[in-house]
């Protein structure tokens, strides 16, 4: 579950670590960001870039970068990108799932949804779920149709994203799977 002494893919049980050691990783900072936009001409773009996991693993590649997982456009069709735990759209392509469920002729909301349910049915590590088997995590998603509808998505309640209509900004909730804030 680790790799060695750097590894930090699962933490190891909160009681086998030092208090300095429990103190320090409750400080776990991130900072990834999505954005897809569709221009004046009809064109999709997106971008989706991470600081990482705190502690990773020398070396690791999360989700971000790989095409399908962290983010996936198709300009005929739509775009998608996350925020959370990347390792659950690495096993799920879950950006690919949206713009393909959007394909097939699904609503923003609900091919983002479709997402969040996949993630829940694929996530068997117990130490990845609550005591009701649900994911411990939080993966949000944002989409964006070609022609201008827009969706977002989370495992957990109270997760917003900003959308810019090229008239004027506001959040928006993203629809949750669970109504409840997330455990993590």
């Amino acid at each position: 579950e680790t790799n060695g002494k750097d590894g930090d893919w699962i933490a190891p049980p909160s009681s086998e670590l030092s208090p300095e050691v429990r103190k320090f990783f409750g400080i776990r900072e991130h900072g990834t960001l999505h954005c897809s936009a569709l221009d004046t001409h009809g064109n999709l773009g997106c971008v989706t870039t991470t600081s990482g996991l705190f502690y990773k693993i020398p070396g690791r590649v999360g989700d971000s970068p790989i095409f399908g997982a962290g983010l996936f456009l198709d300009n005929m069709v739509g775009s998608a990108g996350s925020t959370g735990r990347g390792e659950a759209n690495l096993v799920n392509l879950s950006s690919h799932t949206i713009v393909e469920a959007m394909r097939r002729g699904s609503e923003p909301k609900d091919a983002a949804l479709e997402a969040c349910a996949r993630i829940v049915a694929t996530n068997r590590n117990p130490r990845l779920r609550d005591p009701k088997g649900r994911p411990s995590f939080q993966v949000k998603f944002y989409c964006v149709a070609k022609d201008g509808r827009h969706a977002g998505a989370s495992l957990w309640a109270g997760a917003q994203m900003a959308v810019h209509d090229g008239e004027a900004a506001r959040l928006v909730d993203c629809s949750p799977l669970f109504d409840e804030p997330a455990p993590c």
